[in-house]
């Protein structure tokens, strides 16, 4: 059977958990009470920095799904952050929507997967 290997375990969830070749980042927020754009600066930032902990990095996307608070407000402000971070030629499958987050505060909310 293929090792499991899990980042940051906690109680609840882990940071990530790789399987047979693929790092699966548990969703991302960033800093209650800041706005869209540097919540997404900070998520990314989290993202980078746990994928290297797992051996690989943004290259190596696979899919990235995004949630938004408010999506009519937000969209453009989490793409002009998001575009000038991901890899260009590089880009992961994703998808975009919106949803009720864990809380007011929260406006982004990014789930990664990636390759070793």
């Amino acid at each position: 059977m293929p090792e499991i290997k899990r980042i940051g375990v906690g109680a609840r969830m882990s940071k990530a958990v790789i399987h047979n070749g693929t790092v699966h980042l548990a969703g991302q927020v960033g800093e209650p009470g800041s706005d869209v754009t540097e919540q997404t600066k900070e998520i990314l930032a989290e993202i980078d920095r746990i994928l290297a902990e797992a051996g690989t990095d943004k290259t190596r996307l696979i899919t990235a799904q995004i949630w938004l608070a408010d999506i009519a407000s937000d969209f453009g402000k989490m793409n002009a952050v998001w575009d000038s971070w991901v890899s260009p030629g590089n880009t992961p499958a994703r998808y975009t929507g919106e949803a009720k987050l864990a809380g007011p505060e929260y406006l982004v909310e990014i789930i990664v997967t990636a390759a070793l």
